[in-house]
């Protein structure tokens, strides 16, 4: 490892994401992990601990970066990088026992949603959902009366489309009391932001693909914990079930999040300068930022993140007329083809700023509104996104 747990610890987040997973320092030796690209490892005898053996098994190239996220999130291990943010989800879904009680919020990303959906379909776990904001729900749901306790809590905070912020320290603490494990999904807040780890999570998800390669040129998820069995567990999964990153990805992963800090602090200021313009604005009918003092989820948010993250949601209202008007679906999607510096796509946490109406994926629940739009704001200057987003909201005028 390039830096001790004790002097990771000593760094501040903005410094760690830089200096985390470097190799040694030895002479005319490079200072950036290289790409090894190598399908097997030279080996006599039996494999023991720490053989890297096969490709598939582990690679030197991905090293550097699982290193780096566990000691970002806090972690006593490495963390264990994937070849997508679904097969991190799978591998964890794989911890639920067979015929186990999973809780998981209503509202979170539709990937995991639908595979939990399906493997409580097949008969292999049963799926109670519930609004994440409602302590006393998903209490009730891990923990029922005369009913079976959950085997696994799942977490988003704030959830995915919706913003809806956990009471993470009481949430976790109600799952450990009933015996269930508690993965959570940080996708959204990155390890900069929230550190589930510290609120009592035991395994820590990320889609990679987003926020902490950022540039939205790979394909990458992650998990993350402290507990060695938990640990073990999920890299015979991956390893049996061939969930592997390549590389190449893993090494524009690593190289992306060394910017993770600076990206966060200008994408965080300008969401929340978008939010508080935007809230109020006669053509949205409703906004959702953790940022806003009005949230439902600010004082939550404010108390367990550090900020409140880059991503916010509004919904567009309808546009009334002499013909009869457009619904506010149809006013978001005209507000949308307006646009010339927001960049109408699917995904998030990139380094351009991103937008899109939710319920034109099927996947989404019919509780997301239909006139939702998703921002992922980016790097770009805040006044350019403003003038942006406000010729496009005048378009609707007439």
């Amino acid at each position: 490892m390039s830096l001790s747990e004790q002097q990771a610890a000593a760094l501040s987040p903005d410094s760690l994401v830089v200096a985390a997973g470097r190799p040694p320092r030895t002479r005319d030796e490079p200072v950036n992990p290289p790409l090894v690209l190598s399908s097997t490892y030279f080996g006599t005898g039996p494999l023991g601990d720490g053989d890297r053996g096969y490709g598939r098994y582990s690679n030197p190239t991905w090293d550097p970066f699982e290193e780096a996220l566990g000691q970002l999130e806090g972690a006593e291990l490495p963390g264990l990088l994937y070849a997508s943010g679904l097969a991190a989800v799978s591998s964890a879904l794989s911890l639920v026992p067979a015929q186990g009680v999973l809780v998981m919020p209503s509202h979170s990303y539709a990937g995991s949603v639908t595979m939990a959906t399906e493997l409580a379909a097949k008969g292999f776990l049963e799926l109670r959902t519930v609004d994440i904001a409602d302590t006393d729900a998903v209490v009730a749901a891990i923990a029922p009366a005369g009913g079976r306790a959950a085997s696994m809590l799942w977490l988003e905070s704030p959830t995915n489309p919706m913003l809806g912020v956990a009471d993470m320290r009481a949430l976790t603490a109600a799952a450990h009391e009933a015996g269930a494990i508690v993965v959570t999904d940080n996708t959204f807040s990155t390890p900069l932001v929230q550190q589930p780890l510290s609120l009592g999570s035991d395994v820590v998800l990320h889609s990679v693909t987003k926020y902490l390669s950022g540039h939205s040129d790979v394909v990458l998820g992650a998990l993350v914990t402290s507990d060695a069995g938990l640990r073990a567990a999920l890299l015979h999964h991956r390893t049996i079930h061939g969930g592997i990153a390549g590389p190449f990805e893993a090494w524009l992963a690593l190289r992306g999040l060394r910017t993770l800090a600076l990206r966060i602090e200008r994408s965080q200021a300008s969401a929340q300068v978008l939010a508080e313009r935007l809230h109020g604005h006669p053509r949205i009918a409703g906004i959702r930022f953790p940022g806003l003092a009005s949230d439902p989820g600010h004082v939550r948010a404010k108390e367990q993140m550090k900020g409140f993250g880059s991503i916010l949601c509004i919904e567009v209202a309808p546009v009334v007329g002499r013909d009869g008007g457009i619904s506010g679906a149809e006013a978001a999607d005209r507000m949308i083809r307006a646009l010339h510096l927001w960049l109408p796509a699917t995904s998030l946490g990139g380094v351009e700023s991103l937008i899109e109406r939710r319920r034109r994926h099927t996947a989404e629940p019919e509780s997301v509104p239909d006139n939702l739009v998703r921002m992922s704001v980016g790097i770009e200057n805040v006044e350019d996104l403003w003038a942006d987003l406000e010729q496009a909201l005048g378009t609707l005028d007439g």
